[in-house]
């Protein structure tokens, strides 16, 4: 088994939505590192119960179906049971295990976790005229959209949670403003950049622009540039142990 690296003396900003960045927290605490939660979304119910529970159903009825985050399995449960003829498919590990926990079976998932991952699954490859249900909230990957429609495939979205910008506080500034250097931001989110730094005042922005993003694909290392990151790192997935593992190598 490949030794973790150390984060000893890292600060490390975890972006994820509010209340899902504990288990990853942890794992910086124990490399070492310290863990700074700056979450960039605040996850809620869909505004209409019924038309999504609708549409989770006519999702799981076409001939496969991706559930793009944990939270979007969560969610999904609350609505209905998750059953229908779709052949299943998750984009990494972390909705993998939470598709296996609700029950399902022969779900399928990249080695690469994030959208470029699931669009080289052999199942994605010849999607002309297949239905494919999308089972998230609105907005992101739509990377997905655009390339499954110019594979053939007509997508279908049911939207069982909403992301919504979580409320940042001046505890949230004062913890950039006094973050003991160096500090890495993970990015696998480029809705959740945008919400931080819109949330932020102008001197906590400035200092996490100075932090080094640690980005999971190259549209977030895009956007990272685009945001005003000078330094980055590539981890080449959004997995946690590929993105801790990408600060590790930068600090031997």
């Amino acid at each position: 088994m490949m030794k973790t690296r150390s984060l000893t003396g890292a600060c490390v900003v975890i972006t994820r939505p509010a209340g899902t960045g504990g288990t990853l927290a942890r794992e910086v605490r124990a490399r070492g590192g310290t863990p700074l939660l700056l979450p960039g979304a605040s996850l809620r119910g869909p505004a209409a119960g019924t038309a999504a529970r609708a549409a989770l159903r006519q999702a799981l009825a076409c001939d496969l179906a991706i559930f793009t985050s944990p939270a979007a399995v969560r969610f999904a449960q609350r609505l209905d049971a998750l059953q229908g003829r779709a052949r299943l498919l998750a984009p990494g590990t972390g909705t993998l295990r939470a598709l296996v926990r609700a029950g399902c079976r022969g779900v399928g998932a990249p080695t690469r976790e994030d959208s470029e991952g699931l669009l080289g699954l052999p199942s994605l490859q010849d999607a002309k005229g297949m239905r494919i249900g999308i089972i998230g909230a609105a907005g992101g990957r739509g990377l997905l959209d655009r390339e499954l429609a110019a594979r053939g495939a007509e997508t279908l979205h049911a939207h069982v949670y909403q992301r919504q910008p979580a409320r940042l506080d001046r505890r949230h500034a004062d913890r950039l403003l006094h973050a003991r250097q160096p500090v890495y931001v993970l990015l696998s989110s480029s809705e959740a950049l945008t919400n931080i730094l819109a949330s932020l005042p102008a001197a906590a922005r400035v200092a996490l622009l100075r932090a080094t993003a640690v980005t999971s694909s190259a549209r977030l290392a895009d956007a990272a540039r685009k945001a005003g990151f000078a330094r980055l790192l590539d981890a080449g997935s959004a997995h946690a142990d590929a993105m801790l593992e990408a600060i590790g190598r930068d600090r031997d």
